[in-house]
């Protein structure tokens, strides 16, 4: 035991004058230096956490194979889902038109600070981390990996389930157009939803697979977006007197800001930066730059469009599901809601591929191709039963607006602004001058403090719905 730490000791001695200045170092010395500051940060991680965890790259899905353009869409996917039908009333309402306004700018702007951050940290220590919980275990340990994994997974259940209730609105709302007889009920359509998710799940084996699907999600999103915001465009010409008061008493009012602030962050952020990371061409940080603002300039513009439209046709009065409120053809809404509810099944895989990469690669067999029979059923089984459970839960709470606040609340400020900036302190503590130390603990304080209240402000959401809705409620 003495000798192996007299020989660690000496490695460390080696790597620690070795990385000091000389007037030679060029370029490409500088990058040296930063992975050896890397590799001295590992070793005095091992001293302070018996139990920092060894990361691995095997996974039984695809890595490096996707060009900067493709993650670019899958971020975009994201962010312009059907979830954007419901902006209007869960962000404007609560907050009009400049706290809205400036929100969603200034929430845009500090999640791509936050993001980039994170592409930053993919390769730590000389290794690439696939994984959010790898990233983090790398730099704090075995416990922070399991709570990472821990928020990370209550992030994407909750996010599935909402795609699954936007689904089965989005239905509900084609046969309500027909027959509004009320015999086919919003369980009943969300039952529906999670059963064609289900089905999709088990043809695309990973997330690199979607790639034509990519594109028809954009046309689907571009389909939807376009006609809401048309004919909010004419219910507003036609309709102009409008009322932009933020309702609810004092109270209220609170409440519902915080939860809309916590809408904010939801509305941009993945919670899953590193796995999508994980599919793109190297260099790996410069492509995931290009793919990120990509994201947040031409990807955010549709966003932008149909929140601010629906807002100023409908004011207080808009519905949490945009495609109820405006008036048109028949034809024309139908088209706009199937559009919503076929890129929803795409965009709920995208959320759902953490969770199918960790079911794959520990409990898969690895042995022949994705579309072995062995390897569909065991997606039939395993995925079926995962979604099962997701489609149970969005049809027993069906109350979007609610989720998406707790989302953002519980998991998507600790994991995209508080995790983000203090591991970046963890790894460039010794580089950063004190301002800019200063400005990432600000930002791990303040936003932990934001989570902190915006959960409650959730939580109070949900139980006053949960007074007012039973169980299974038909919304």
């Amino acid at each position: 035991m003495d000798q192996h730490q007299h020989d660690e000791e000496d490695q460390r001695a080696t790597l620690f004058h070795s990385s000091a200045p000389s007037s030679s170092w060029s370029g490409h010395g500088e990058e040296e230096r930063e992975r050896e500051t890397a590799l001295l940060l590992s070793y005095k991680m091992a001293d302070d956490k018996a139990d920092t965890i060894q990361v691995s790259e095997d996974t039984a899905h695809q890595i490096s194979i996707d060009p900067w353009y493709q993650v670019g869409f899958i971020l975009t996917t994201g962010v312009n889902s059907a979830y954007v039908l419901g902006y209007s009333a869960s962000i404007m309402v609560p907050l009009g038109w400049i706290g809205g306004t400036c929100g969603l700018i200034l929430a845009a702007a500090i999640s791509m600070y936050a993001n980039a951050l994170l592409a930053r940290l993919h390769e730590v220590g000389g290794k690439r981390h696939i994984r959010y919980r790898d990233l983090a275990g790398h730099i704090y340990g075995r416990k922070m990996y399991s709570l990472t994994w821990a928020l990370q997974y209550v992030n994407l259940f909750m996010i599935n389930t909402g795609f699954i209730i936007l689904a089965g609105q989005a239905l509900k709302a084609i046969y309500v157009l027909f027959r509004d007889d009320g015999v086919l009920k919003l369980p009943y359509c969300i039952a529906l939803s999670g059963f064609v998710c289900a089905l999709f799940a088990f043809g695309i084996p990973y997330l690199s697979a979607l790639r034509i699907w990519l594109g028809l999600s954009t046309v689907f999103s571009l389909i939807y977006i376009v006609i809401a915001f048309l004919l909010s465009l004419r219910d507003g010409i036609t309709t102009p007197a409008k009322e932009y008061t933020i309702p609810g008493s004092h109270s209220d009012k609170i409440f519902t800001t915080i939860g809309a602030v916590a809408n904010l962050v939801f509305a941009y952020n993945t919670g899953m930066l590193p796995e999508i990371q994980a599919t793109i061409r190297p260099p790996v940080v410069k492509n995931m730059e290009k793919a990120l603002w990509f994201q947040f300039t031409i990807g955010s513009l549709p966003l932008y469009a149909v929140t601010f439209m629906g807002y100023w046709a409908y004011g207080s009065s808009t519905s949490s599901y945009l495609l109820n409120s405006v008036k048109g053809p028949v034809w024309i809404k139908t088209v706009a809601n199937l559009s919503a509810f076929l890129q929803t099944v795409i965009a709920l895989h995208i959320f759902a591929s953490p969770m199918y990469e960790f079911l794959d690669t520990r409990f898969g067999s690895g042995h022949g191709g994705p579309f072995a029979i062995h390897n569909i059923m065991f997606r039939v089984g395993v995925r079926g039963g995962y979604l099962t459970v997701n489609t149970l839960v969005a049809a027993m709470l069906p109350f979007l607006g609610d989720f998406m606040s707790l989302t953002g609340a519980l998991s998507t400020f600790p994991l995209t602004f508080v995790l983000a900036n203090h591991m970046y302190l963890m790894v460039k503590q010794h580089k950063l001058p004190t301002l800019q130390k200063c400005w990432h603990w600000l930002n791990v304080v303040g936003f932990s403090c934001l989570s902190i209240a915006a959960a409650v402000a959730a939580l109070r959401l949900i139980m006053v719905d949960s007074s007012t809705y039973h169980l299974f409620a038909d919304l």
